[in-house]
């Protein structure tokens, strides 16, 4: 091949890239707009939650505020290594930023647990009994319909571009989901038929995944 073909393809390759670094960059901005799109969720969440929760004098209600605190946090961690890439850092900049965001999204998962296991026994062992919330079920009902797909949207692009961390931030999402659907069940449960202690028995029994995932989270394991 002549020098002059040859530079033709050189340039040919620099002007127009590749089909799977196309595919690349567009899941690369569709992951940071679900990031986007899940802090701004949680801003709105966290302050309905909260508010809603001391008018009603409900633990679970008012953890569940602080729980979207703890996944704002995560989100903004998985925002700055997204970015990171988006501005043409080198692949070893990347990947220390992806190892860093990995542990601190498995020190939130820990913190998640924590909350869990503190406000469901605090709940049990005091008999808390909220008042009845139609805002709290709303939001909940809100969260379970929209969470699942925001997490499965993660879960498709963390493949797509290879993001342990993305992937990990997804699996938060659904934990998100799976305690809007405790909240949910404890809020109607108790409205319907007082049984206040369905929402913190049914938030229990996922302390045990919580825990592992922030374990492997910090130990940088991969599935």
């Amino acid at each position: 091949m002549s020098l002059g073909r040859t530079l033709g393809h050189d340039l040919s390759d620099r002007t127009h890239p590749s089909a799977g670094a196309v595919r690349r960059r567009h899941w690369q901005r569709v992951a940071l707009w679900l990031v986007l799109a899940t802090m701004a969720y949680n801003v709105v969440e966290a302050g309905i939650a909260v508010t809603s929760g001391i008018l009603a004098g409900s633990i679970a209600l008012v953890g569940f505020g602080l729980d979207s605190v703890i996944e704002l946090a995560a989100a903004g961690a998985l925002l700055w290594r997204l970015m990171v890439e988006a501005r043409g850092a080198d692949s070893e900049a990347v990947e220390r930023s992806e190892h860093r965001v990995g542990r601190f999204i498995g020190a939130t998962f820990l913190a998640l647990a924590a909350y869990v296991l503190v406000v469901a026994l605090l709940t049990l062992v005091t008999g808390d009994q909220p008042a009845e919330s139609i805002t709290g079920i709303v939001l909940a009902a809100a969260s379970l319909a929209i969470m699942p797909l925001v997490a499965w949207g993660k879960l498709h692009a963390a493949a797509e571009i290879g993001s342990a961390a993305l992937r990990a931030e997804a699996k938060e999402t659904l934990a998100c989901a799976y305690l809007s659907l405790a909240l949910l069940l404890g809020l109607v449960a108790n409205a319907a038929a007082g049984l206040w202690w369905a929402d913190p028995a049914a938030a229990l029994l996922m302390v045990p995944w919580l825990v592992r995932e922030g374990l492997e989270g910090l130990h940088g394991e991969k599935e």
